[in-house]
């Protein structure tokens, strides 16, 4: 997939200039380098030799602290908090939850949208994504031998499955968002079919606080 889209991120940061904006599989993204407004705190979290790795590269800021664990611990979650007392919070999720099988994927969701006052942007995709994904694009880039899991047909759905009035804030096409300038004619049409069919996506959820 492409970089993870991040306009929506200084339009959250100008809404809740209280919040902190969390990256979940933060890797090498540099969103905070991109839409750091002087203002919000950021936090990256990943798994401990990922972290290592970062901070050689992208040292912390007096806005961004890394935090080395699973995303899918509650101890991410639990040090946020602590740290931030109740303020709101937004979580982000780049390329990260198509690998998980979705009752582990539910199960985070679940968790950390009862702390308080929390939303979520994520990419996914929909079964025919999905299918499309595991048979040519993960072997255009080598990794025809991953397992994926996780897609989303429909974010009402998810939400219901998530439960506590967890509410949808927006189903969106996530092509919409990058900038297609310079791409060759085929990226681009492929781009608008999947676009049309729905089939990756950006989906943004509220906590029912």
């Amino acid at each position: 997939l492409h970089s993870f889209p991040t306009d929506a991120l200084p339009i959250w940061s100008a809404r809740q200039p209280e919040g902190v904006i969390v990256q979940l599989g933060c890797g090498l993204e540099t969103a905070f380098n991109r839409n750091d407004n002087g203002r919000t705190k950021w936090y990256g979290v990943d798994l401990p030799d990922v972290i290592e790795y970062r901070k050689t590269l992208l040292t912390e800021s007096k806005r961004e602290g890394y935090i080395a664990v699973d995303a899918f611990s509650d101890l991410w979650l639990i040090q946020i908090r602590e740290e931030i007392g109740d303020a709101p919070v937004l979580v982000t999720a780049s390329g990260l939850f198509y690998y998980f099988e979705e009752s582990k994927v539910l199960g985070l969701l679940k968790r950390f949208l009862s702390y308080g006052d929390v939303e979520v942007v994520f990419d996914t995709v929909n079964k025919s994504g999905m299918s499309m994904m595991r048979k040519k694009w993960m072997k255009k880039v080598g990794h025809e031998d991953a397992k994926m899991f996780f897609y989303v047909d429909s974010a009402g759905t998810l939400a219901s499955k998530i439960g506590d009035n967890v509410r949808v804030l927006a189903e969106e096409k996530y092509y919409r968002y990058i900038n297609k300038k310079g791409l060759d004619l085929t990226t681009k049409i492929s781009m608008i079919v999947s676009d049309i069919l729905n089939m990756v996506k950006m989906i943004h959820l509220k906590s029912p606080t």
